[in-house]
């Protein structure tokens, strides 16, 4: 099969390119498409201020016959090698067909780039920023992914693997099961509260929330997060964009911010109803009935992803995530909420890790990043 790898160029490139894996696992019931107009925006320079800090190109792989068989971004996050000190290519938005010729294909093209770019290593599945879906599934390929992880066939990390790639580290999910009585929670939390002169924040509406605390949110996100893989400092323009993405699919009972005596956010919790269901059943589209399925899956559930979580180091260890799960808690309670999923973690977040050792749950799926040296 002769493969020619085509740089996208233009909106209808762009089209394909986001389009190709809805094709590819087109009646696959574990398969949760993304919504391809955000999608698009993403990629998009002039949509997504990540390309403040950020470039990348991106290819097609096409058949013989003319038809499109994979697909790759190529990443370059100059804030983010600047910080660690390293020459970095990303890639990233992989899929492709069970082909050994087509990966060879597409990571080639990949380590060009980097090479003209003047690249070290070539690293990923990641995106622009921490905040992009990431990684390969490696375990869990009989679960649907939260809408904030993907879904691949089983193929892939071998066929990558052969093209010289080795593991860098994992993202692991787990599936928590609410527990009946969260009062220990609730006690524990007030006392908790009344050492430290710390309360939950006072807001009654999203838009309460998010002018009085979402910068303090990213404030407390940019520092805690700071050591992790892949995550470079928010602009405050970046700030905005998750903004838009985040806060108007917020519901307040699934949401905890604690702030101190001067009303200065010390830790929060953000989650978010499952909108896995609604998105297979949207099937890529907020239109002309996509949206009605996500705003169904946002008011009736019996699952939340957990999204984010961080607390300021100087309150980490003193029982500010039980004041947090204990707001979240009255809420899942409140609505009939059953499970828990935690979306992506760092295999080495023991911190986050450790939120659900109390409760029972179980490891579900796991999700692979790779890292290779180019000369």
């Amino acid at each position: 099969m002769a493969i020619t790898i085509k740089e996208v160029t233009d909106k209808q490139g762009l089209k394909q390119f986001v389009r190709f894996p809805n094709e590819l696992y087109a009646g696959n019931r574990y398969y949760v498409p993304q919504i391809e107009s955000m999608e698009i925006d993403t990629l998009s320079p002039e949509k997504n201020r990540a390309f403040e800090v950020c470039e990348g190109k991106y290819w097609l792989a096409i058949n013989d016959e003319g038809k499109v068989v994979g697909r790759v971004a190529g990443i370059i996050n100059h804030k983010y090698n600047k910080k660690v000190g390293k020459r970095i290519c990303r890639f990233g938005w992989i899929d492709f067909i069970e082909s050994q010729e087509v990966v060879s294909a597409l990571m080639d093209q990949v380590e060009e780039y980097a090479r003209t770019k003047c690249m070290d290593v070539i690293e990923g599945p990641v995106g622009f920023l921490e905040f992009d879906i990431s990684g390969v599934l490696v375990e869990g390929f009989d679960q649907v992914p939260t809408a904030y992880g993907k879904y691949n066939h089983p193929y892939y990390e071998p066929m990558i693997l052969k093209e010289g790639y080795v593991k860098e580290t994992d993202f692991v999910e787990y599936r928590i099961t609410v527990p009946d009585n969260i009062e220990r929670y609730t006690r524990f939390a007030k006392a908790v509260g009344e050492r430290y002169n710390l309360r939950e924040g006072n807001y009654s509406s999203k838009s309460e929330l998010l002018h009085k605390y979402a910068d303090g949110i990213f404030e407390v996100m940019n520092s805690c997060y700071s050591k992790l893989h892949g995550f470079s400092e928010l602009s405050p323009a970046q700030c905005e964009d998750l903004k838009d993405q985040f806060f108007p699919n917020l519901r307040l009972d699934y949401v905890s911010v604690i702030v101190d005596k001067n009303d200065k956010v010390v830790g929060f919790g953000i989650t978010l109803p499952s909108l896995s269901l609604a998105l297979q059943k949207a099937k890529g589209h907020m239109f002309p009935f996509g949206f009605i399925h996500i705003l169904k899956a946002l008011r009736k559930n019996d699952t939340i992803d957990a999204l984010l979580i961080a607390i300021l180091e100087e309150y980490q260890d003193k029982g500010v995530n039980a004041m947090i799960i204990s707001k979240i808690g009255e809420g899942m309670h409140k609505n009939g909420i059953k499970y828990v999923e935690s979306t992506r973690e760092l295999e080495e977040n023991h911190n986050v890790q450790n939120l659900w050792g109390r409760f029972e749950h179980h490891l579900h799926k796991r999700a692979r990043i790779y890292v290779k040296t180019i000369s």
